[in-house]
Formats: structure tokens, C-alpha cells, sequence
């Protein structure tokens, strides 16, 4: 039973955890962050009403209420931890994995994650230790599902006139389906909807948009309509990813670009990217007059230091970027809303997305490349051996793997928190550099198979 990760309870439901495990988790949660009541939403996987249900009676077991949310997006249950005020709120999902998994995506006070370092260790040494007592006066169920109406017309104030674009939009089968057309709903005959219905088997493809292979569909469609941008939701719509006018896949952290030229226009102020950010997004931001952060790698992460840097947004390169004026958590919805005002202005002057994502590229970036691999330290410690202590890089950052810089390229070596992978992000002024360093990244790394 391995569910319990560094920002989440996530696994292949009745493998890695099952019931009874939602169980325990409903019954210690409200004890842990002293909450009166629970904040309970679900998405569609064929196992959540299992989940919801077993979650449910464990709050309610302990003595505390369960304000039920229905179905939700993860935003919408962030939404409603700071719209009602709770301690303390659950989220039933695994966002973008495929069918067999399920989890739960806990926050406390403030829509503030709970991650291993914030609680989550003790909620599992309870669910492993402690001992269930049900209290004499049970908590009641209220159904408060009304709170996404409210979350729609938030994200609604936030809609521009967009009347002027052609949209293709992947909702993935998932829970983006719960709002988008009533957010957008002046605009739904200009969008062209594909895997427009709930299903929570994601027959279509995996509700993984950062896999590209995901997005074929979605790329196509953006070619054959002649739309001016294609939008992808993942599972939960936390996440958004985005196809230029072109069929082109865009690269997520250069997203946080262009959400930074929509806000140029009124504020500057600090920003947050996570470490595998490309410098070429840095250097737009700082260029538009923002102050950049760098740091870890993870929504646990990202929603503390964007409050301590007091941060107007962030993102990160998985597609999750954050909002001050939504509670610093992120919003798959949201995040597409800004981008797609400025594609919008952008048509307004004769330009497209692919223009603006041609002019913020100035380096060869490899993405995320991934090796499956068991002696992950040894690995990272030849890497720093050989880069840090022989060559002598210019500039180390160590607070989530490794960001190693020289003056014509970097990389980013850090351990998966929730795979068995060892990822590193790689860039360099010409593709030629970047590939031969690649090539002797992946030599080191492949002597530790």
C-alpha cells in the first residue's frame, strides 16, 4: 500500500490502496486540521463514487460534517476550501493517470496543500496506527453543490471578448466538461468541443496532456478548422496545454510567457517558475519587467513560496500555473482564459500564437527526458561530480535535484516523486550543443541501469 506520495494519496486503486484506506483517511482528516467539517468533491473514474462513499463515512464517523461538492474540478474544490471557509477539503481524483488509478488531493485552511511535509506523513502514520472510534454523535452530509455556480462566475469575470477566434478544445473526457461551456458560453459556436462528455474510462486517450501523443487529435482538429489555438484539459483541469494555429505543440513553460505578457499590461510585480523553466522564458519575463523565482518541482511546493513571494503568478513546465487572485493555487481553466485573451489581441493586430511563441524561443530545449532507473542517487552524484566538481559550472541551484548552468547551456537533473524515473530537462543556445550534451548525460546516467 504505496499511495501516499510527496503531494498526494495517489495509486492503482485496490493495489495500492482501497477503501478502507478512505475510510481512515475521512476519519483521522478532521482531528489532524481541526475542521468542523470536510470539503468533498469527485471526479469521474469508474472508482470514485467507491472512494467518495467509504471517504464520506469516515468524516461523518468521527463526528465531523461532510459539505458535499458532487462532481469537481480539482480547482473548483480549491475554490470552495477558501469559498466556505474549510479547514480542511478532498479532492477524489488522479488527475491525468489512466483509468486503474484513483486518489485523494488533501487541502487545509486557505485551499493550503497537504503534502508530506505538511501533514500527509502523519495522516498515513494515523491510517496505518491509529484506532477508529465512532463518535456517538455522527456528522451530518450537506449537499453544496451550488458552489460551482459561484466558481463559474468567478472564472466568468474573467472571460475577454474573444469573439474574433476560432478555438479547438480537448476536454479529455474529463472534468473540465463540468464548466467550461458554461463559462465560454457566448463563444461555444466558435469552439470546436472534442470529447465533449464525461466518461471515466478516457476512451479517446489518457487524460495526460503532456504527453503529445495525446494531443494528435487535438492537433489535427487546429489544422483541419483553421482555429486560431487548440486548448487540452487534463483529467481533473488543473492542468492546460496548449497547440498554436500551426498543429504545434507548445512547450508548457512557455506558456508562463505569454500568461505574463497578459498581465505586463497592468501589474509587475514577482513571479514563480519551477526549475526546469527555459531560460528562454526567464529572460521574457524579466524583459516584460517582472522579478523571477526560481524553485521546486510540485503544487505542494509552488502554492507556499508563490504566497512568500507574494507572486502575481507561476508556473511550472507539467502545465499548472497560479493565480494570486485565485487563492495562489492553480487552474487549468483559468490559465486558458488569460491565454486565450491574448491570442485574441494578438489576431486584433494581425499576429499568432505561433509569432509570439517564435519570438519568446531563443534556446534548443530537449523537454523532459525520462530514464527508468533504480540507483537514481548514484546517478545524480556522478552528474554532480562530473559537472559541478570537474568542469566547475558558474551556478548550482540544489533544492530539487540538480540546475546546473554554464554560460551556452544548462540542465536539470531531479527524481520523479511519484515514478521510478530520473528526468532531465536539458537546453543550449544551438540543437547541436544541446544534443551532444544530452549524449553524455545519457552515457553517465545509462552505467547505473
Amino acid at each position: 500500500m504505496g499511495a501516499f506520495k510527496a503531494y498526494d494519496i495517489r495509486g492503482v486503486y485496490n493495489v495500492d490502496f482501497d477503501k478502507n484506506t478512505a475510510y481512515k483517511v475521512g476519519y483521522f482528516l478532521p482531528s489532524l486540521l481541526n475542521a468542523s467539517f470536510v470539503a468533498v468533491g469527485r471526479d469521474v473514474r469508474v472508482s470514485s463514487d467507491e472512494i467518495h462513499d467509504a471517504l464520506v463515512k469516515g468524516i461523518t464517523d468521527s463526528g465531523a460534517d461532510v459539505y458535499d461538492l458532487g462532481l469537481a474540478t480539482t480547482p473548483m474544490v480549491y475554490f470552495a476550501t477558501t469559498f466556505l471557509d474549510a479547514s480542511a477539503s478532498v479532492q477524489i481524483t488522479a488527475s491525468h493517470n489512466p483509468p486503474k488509478y484513483n486518489g485523494l488531493k488533501i487541502s487545509r485552511k486557505g485551499a493550503l496543500p497537504v503534502g508530506g511535509e505538511t501533514g500527509l506523513k502523519d495522516l498515513e502514520k494515523l491510517v496505518n496506527e491509529g484506532e477508529v472510534k465512532v463518535a456517538e454523535k455522527k456528522g451530518q452530509v450537506f449537499d453544496r453543490s451550488d458552489v460551482k455556480d459561484s466558481y463559474v462566475e468567478f472564472l466568468r469575470n474573467k472571460v475577454s471578448d474573444l469573439s474574433n477566434l476560432k478555438i479547438s478544445m480537448d476536454l479529455s473526457h474529463g472534468m473540465a466538461n463540468l464548466v467550461i461551456k458554461d463559462v465560454l458560453k457566448e463563444y461555444n459556436n466558435n469552439i470546436h468541443y472534442l470529447y465533449d462528455h464525461f466518461d471515466g474510462t478516457f476512451p479517446a486517450h489518457e487524460p495526460n496532456p503532456l504527453e503529445v501523443e495525446n494531443c494528435k487529435d487535438l492537433m489535427k482538429a487546429v489544422v483541419e478548422d483553421n482555429s486560431d489555438c487548440g486548448v487540452i484539459y487534463d483529467g481533473d483541469a488543473d492542468r492546460v496545454m496548449f497547440i498554436d494555429e500551426k498543429g504545434r505543440f507548445i512547450q508548457p513553460d512557455y506558456i508562463t510567457a505569454v500568461i505574463g505578457l497578459y498581465y505586463s499590461k497592468t501589474e509587475k510585480g514577482n513571479v514563480l517558475q519551477d526549475i526546469r523553466t527555459s531560460r528562454s522564458t526567464t529572460e521574457y519575463l524579466e524583459k516584460l519587467g517582472f522579478n523571477v523565482t526560481t524553485w521546486k518541482v510540485g503544487h505542494a511546493f509552488a502554492k507556499l513560496k508563490i504566497r512568500e513571494i507574494n507572486g502575481i503568478f507561476g508556473g511550472e513546465l507539467a502545465g499548472h500555473y497560479y493565480f494570486r487572485d485565485f487563492g495562489n493555487c492553480d487552474s487549468g481553466v483559468l490559465a486558458s482564459l488569460l491565454v486565450l485573451s491574448v491570442v485574441s489581441d494578438l489576431k486584433r493586430n494581425n499576429r499568432t500564437l505561433s509569432s509570439l511563441i517564435d519570438e519568446i524561443i531563443k534556446y534548443q530545449n530537449s523537454g523532459e527526458v525520462n530514464f527508468k532507473l533504480e540507483n537514481k542517487d548514484d546517478a545524480i552524484n556522478a552528474l554532480y561530480q562530473k559537472y559541478v566538481v570537474e568542469e566547475k559550472a558558474n551556478k548550482v541551484l540544489d533544492f530539487d535535484g540538480y540546475r546546473i548552468e554554464f554560460d551556452s547551456w544548462w540542465f536539470n537533473v531531479r527524481k520523479s516523486n511519484t515514478e521510478p524515473y530520473l528526468r532531465i530537462v536539458l537546453e543550449a543556445q544551438t540543437k547541436e550543443e544541446m544534443e551532444k550534451h544530452l549524449k553524455d548525460i545519457s552515457d553517465i546516467i545509462h552505467k547505473f541501469n
